[in-house]
């Protein structure tokens, strides 16, 4: 007897629910192709995504890519398939990301409880209440990064400053390099663009009038109408997202754990979002790892909190990103 694959409708609706994953600038650097023939998905770089000034290794985008696949993941496996994963299938094509094979009612996956978290989760510019999350969230937070084969490291007072200092640094650094403004500006969007990826002016939050919470402001320095201010919180709960290596493979698991987090963090009702300004600088990237932590290199900084439900940003059509033979 044949092994039943899956058909287009279902593979469908999965990449869909990949597109919902976070990515620099919302940029949605992926692409899918499904042989239906043979039940492959392969998942893609998009390399007309690429930054070459604020991502030129493209660690950012094996992120957003390694979300994306978790989220796929996490869609089949309440569908009742079992996704196995096979990454960097081609040592001869950076490009090609990882192949997705699947099998019926394979056994049941804990992640498959994520699932509704998926449509619910935002990336937040908003200012969150000084509130403590409480540490047996946090220790969930940890072993689901864990479940990744990445670590999360919730940062002390003083590992926190720091960080918040090399985040200011990268805002400076940023500020003196037009080539990095303007490949930023490229991703915000105005209030009446139809763009279907970028930041749109909605989703920017307010201005930070006070506060230590570490928020990009992606006007980079425009003025918005009727955007106002705001304070923020004045301690922060701060986890840095590692590995111990730091190949495309690591980052790729990186975006996988990150998701992962995220979702559970949006299932434990917390807001989070998302800053990797210091990880733009090769030279505040190392100042940034932790020399008495197990994990080797910094992948991404995540704040967690209580806060207002933040707005969608936009998706493109799966029909741009998915092709089917």
């Amino acid at each position: 007897m044949p092994i039943r694959t899956p058909d287009t409708t279902p593979v469908t609706s999965w990449v869909t629910d990949a597109t919902r994953a976070p990515s620099m600038h919302n940029a949605q650097p992926w692409r899918f192709h499904y042989a239906e023939a043979d039940g492959v998905l392969s998942l893609r770089i998009d390399p007309s995504r690429r930054m070459p000034h604020t991502d030129p290794s493209s660690r950012g985008l094996h992120l957003g890519c390694g979300a994306a696949l978790f989220n796929l993941r996490v869609a089949a496996a309440r569908a009742g398939w079992e996704p196995r994963v096979r990454l960097l299938p081609d040592t001869a094509d950076p490009e090609a990301l990882a192949v997705i094979t699947f099998v019926e009612n394979g056994e049941r996956d804990d992640i498959a409880d994520l699932y509704p978290a998926i449509g619910r989760r935002r990336t937040s510019r908003e200012p969150f209440r000084d509130e403590a999350v409480p540490e047996a969230l946090l220790d969930g937070l940890r072993g689901a990064a864990l479940s990744e084969g990445a670590r999360l490291d919730l940062p002390g007072e003083w590992q926190i400053q720091a960080v918040l200092d090399l985040v200011r640094d990268a805002e400076q650094a940023e500020q003196l390099s037009p080539a990095v403004l303007e490949e930023i500006a490229r991703w915000a969007v105005g209030a009446d663009s139809t763009s279907t990826e970028g930041i749109p002016l909605h989703a920017l939050g307010p201005r930070r009038y006070d506060g230590r919470a570490p928020v990009r402001d992606f006007a980079v320095g425009r003025r918005v109408e009727g955007r106002g201010s705001a304070v923020f919180e004045q301690a922060p709960c701060l986890a840095v997202l590692g590995t111990r290596e730091d190949t495309s493979e690591d980052w790729l698991r990186a975006g996988q754990a990150m998701e992962r987090v995220l979702l559970q963090a949006t299932r434990d009702g917390l807001a989070t979002s998302l800053n990797s300004q210091a990880l733009e600088w090769p030279e505040l990237r190392w100042a940034l790892r932790d020399p008495v932590s197990a994990t080797g290199y910094p992948q991404m900084v995540i704040r967690l909190g209580y806060g207002p439900q933040a707005p969608a940003t936009p998706r493109r059509s799966v029909s741009d990103v998915l092709v089917i033979t």
